[in-house]
């Protein structure tokens, strides 16, 4: 059990059940032999490199962020002042994929779009899996009064829809990249919290936590050191998945007029801004936006249900 404190992992059953102490090689590798925990890694990244989808989405997602973070730099266009004069121009050679109805280059745009979308995407499900993760084990480890209480306010909240609770704390405030990370991360750790909730329920009845208890062990370090660490799988998933939600979240909040101010645009901004337009024959002002958004999500959850293969043969040798 790589979850053991130093203290009791150094207590090994000896013959006819007398407790000595481990050689200190064992001691430092845990019950697991690094050997064998090599072995776990190297067949969780075989199973991840053989799912074909799962490297086709690292391509994409490699691909595209490389587009939105680096294309800048090679590809430069102003992206703050409106030009009217060149308004609703389509794809040609100085454009390639035309301009919108402020004047502004759409693949200069997609490509600001994406920082943002992507940035908040990624730091929300950050922030909701560490605060999810943090709650669900607290939960899960205390348990009885402890869980109750917490558990259910967490189903409070989860009758309410998310964007839902979205809506009306963005409406509140001038959205901003800053806000909607936090808005996106404290309506999103809801489940993550549940997950990792069923996970403590389970690891807490382990020998080596019950071994750290005896051994005068804390609550902190149960939870820190055994509790979160041994649901690294479920954790790392579960964060993957909500990188996606995020992103969708996002883009759902800017489509409806709640997203980053203008100038500034997301992939969600550029969606409203192109929808009436796509009516008049400009379809250059939306398709690029929904084509990126769909392969962003497509190629993450590709990498998460591989992920979820992966972590399954660690976790069957946990």
């Amino acid at each position: 059990m790589t979850g053991m404190s130093a203290e009791s992992e150094s207590l090994v059953p000896g013959p006819g059940g007398i407790v000595t102490e481990a050689p200190p090689s064992e001691v430092a590798l845990g019950t697991i032999p690094a050997g064998k925990s090599r072995g776990l890694f190297r067949r969780g990244l075989e199973v991840f490199i053989e799912n074909k989808l799962a490297i086709t989405g690292v391509v994409i997602l490699v691909l595209i962020a490389g587009f939105c973070f680096i294309g800048p730099f090679f590809y430069h266009t102003d992206q703050v002042h409106v030009n009217l004069a060149i308004e609703n121009q389509p794809p040609e050679t100085g454009h390639p994929l035309g301009t919108d109805q402020n004047g502004y280059d759409v693949m200069g745009r997609l490509m600001v779009g994406g920082q943002v979308s992507m940035e908040v995407g990624l730091a929300a499900a950050v922030l909701a899996t560490v605060v999810g993760v943090l709650w669900g084990a607290i939960a899960g480890y205390f348990g009885g009064v402890v869980d109750a209480v917490m558990m259910r306010l967490v189903d409070a909240l989860l009758s309410i829809p998310t964007l839902f609770l979205a809506l009306v704390v963005v409406s509140m405030f001038p959205p901003t990249v800053q806000e909607l990370i936090l808005v996106i991360a404290l309506t999103s750790w809801l489940t993550t919290s549940r997950l990792i909730r069923g996970e403590a329920l389970s690891l807490r009845v382990r020998d080596y936590v019950q071994a750290m208890k005896v051994m005068g062990g804390g609550s902190a370090r149960a939870v820190f050191r055994h509790i979160a660490p041994n649901a690294i799988g479920t954790i790392v998933v579960n964060a993957t998945f909500q990188v996606a939600d995020a992103i969708l979240l996002v883009v759902a909040l800017s489509y409806l007029g709640l997203g980053v101010r203008p100038p500034q645009t997301d992939w969600g901004g550029m969606l409203n801004a192109g929808v009436n337009s796509v009516y008049d024959g400009y379809w250059w002002q939306i398709f690029p936006a929904g084509i990126a958004i769909i392969l962003v999500v497509i190629a993450i959850n590709f990498i998460g249900d591989a992920l979820r293969d992966a972590f399954e043969v660690r976790l069957q040798r946990r």
